[in-house]
């Protein structure tokens, strides 16, 4: 599927439509990286990416140089070192050619025969026996990138479907429910290749039929294909069958009936009969397979059924084990002799608190005597004269003029101290009654003259 960038159909960089810089990306590389390692180390750098991203804007996983040539041709010229830009990414580990790849393929894988990849194995043998530098035109290499990314979204979309309830699906069913993924056949075979490296898949011939296995979420790699998975595919796939088949008779005798309708309103009233007796013919047999059906569902969902118990017989031996496990060793007896252990223990304990708290109750006496010299002592710091003066009740007049002029009143006032240290209360009360007697002499009036 390759498209010519002329045509406008395929995304390319911002560097596309600048000559200059083309001319030198298009040109060959030199003999050897170490001639000029920056113009080997560049178009490297350009051409890689390019080349992934290419493949996966279009959805192949696959490549080969000739695609490469068509798709990246401009103005008339194909790029001349795509070739060594392959090999440098083969040894990067980002592509693997398609053999080496399909090279761990399984029985499963060789009996699916055309379509999964080993369609050129001689030419590749031959090209690998002779040592050949050069790249051949026709020569596919898988995109390891895209590839992972593919078989992730493969497993994502299995497992979100309806069909993950089955325990094996055909290749046409996958086909058609990977289509949006996988563009082509080539690509969901290097998809599920993927998977199974990974342990998620494994692939079968049954019947001439190809059927895959996909691992159940929660396991790490997927079982291989048993005799109860096959049971299970041909119950599902008859189920399938009988269904579309009731379905395909109940439309049947529907149209039978509605023939007979109409011949009965153009007055072919035998011919009406008869298209009647063939509705009842064929509701007959819808019912007979409606019947089949109904007994194969019951065959699938005690399957169902016996699977989930067999789980949950599993979960129980498994809670069994572990509750044997961590009751090695306990006993009835055991746990008795604790509980005495304990109850003993803890009557020790109340008769060593009892004992304690005895002795500390001898000093009642001396509590009280000590309660009776802190209230003696208390009844000391309070004299009895300690009493407040009663509040005046009249208005209080302005304060009277001494006659003293301000400046003589404070010089006759004491020099305060530089320091209260050293001056006990004593002095200090003797030095306010002094004040307070001066203060007095100063307010009393002169008598009348």
């Amino acid at each position: 599927m390759s498209v010519s960038v002329e045509k406008r159909d395929v995304w390319v960089p911002p560097d596309w439509e600048d000559d200059e810089r083309m001319a030198f990306l298009f040109s060959a590389f030199k003999e050897n990286r170490d001639v000029d390692c920056t113009d080997w180390d560049g178009k490297i750098d350009f051409w890689s990416p390019l080349i992934i991203d290419h493949c996966r804007r279009h959805g192949p996983v696959c490549v080969n140089l000739q695609e490469l040539n068509e798709s990246f041709r401009r103005k008339g010229s194909v790029p001349l070192g795509l070739s060594t830009v392959l090999q440098s990414m083969i040894r990067g580990g980002k592509v693997q050619k398609e053999s080496d790849f399909a090279a761990n393929v399984d029985l499963g894988w060789l009996s699916w025969g055309v379509g999964l990849l080993l369609v050129r194995p001689l030419k590749w043998t031959l090209s690998a026996l002779l040592g050949s530098g050069r790249v051949p035109l026709e020569e596919s290499f898988v995109v390891i990138e895209l590839v992972k990314e593919k078989a992730v979204a493969l497993l994502a979309v299995y497992r979100a479907s309806p069909l993950a309830t089955h325990s094996l699906l055909s290749f046409q069913e996958l086909r058609a429910l990977s289509s949006h993924i996988c563009p082509d056949e080539s690509s969901l075979c290097l998809a599920l290749l993927q998977l199974q490296r990974e342990k998620h898949v494994t692939v079968s011939l049954h019947e001439g039929e190809k059927l895959v296995k996909f691992s159940q979420a929660g396991q790490g790699r997927v079982s291989s294909v048993s005799e109860v998975d096959l049971g299970i595919y041909q119950l599902q796939r008859s189920e399938k069958l009988l269904e579309e088949r009731v379905e395909a008779l109940g439309q049947e005798a529907e149209k039978c009936k509605q023939q007979a309708k109409s011949l009965l309103k153009e007055g072919k009233k035998s011919q009406a009969l008869r298209c009647l007796r063939g509705s009842k013919r064929v509701e007959k047999k819808a019912d007979r397979l409606f019947a089949q059906l109904e007994t194969v569902k019951g065959i699938l969902d005690r399957i169902a059924n016996s699977q989930t118990d067999r789980l949950v017989m599993q979960a129980y031996q498994a809670g069994v084990a572990a509750l044997r496990i961590s009751l090695k060793g306990v006993t009835v007896e055991r746990a008795e002799n604790l509980v005495d252990q304990i109850q003993e223990l803890c009557d020790t304990q109340d008769e060593v608190n009892q004992t304690l708290a005895s002795g500390a109750l001898d000093s009642g006496e001396d509590s009280e005597e000590l309660e009776e010299e802190l209230k003696s002592l208390l009844e000391k710091t309070i004299p009895d004269n300690d009493v407040l003066p009663v509040v005046p009740t009249r208005p209080i007049s302005p304060p009277r003029k001494t006659g003293i002029p301000d400046a003589d009143f404070v010089r006759s006032l004491p020099s305060v101290p530089d320091s209260s240290l050293g001056i006990t209360d004593e002095e200090l009360d003797r030095e306010l009654s002094r004040l307070t007697v001066s203060e007095t002499a100063q307010r009393r009036p002169e008598p009348a003259q």
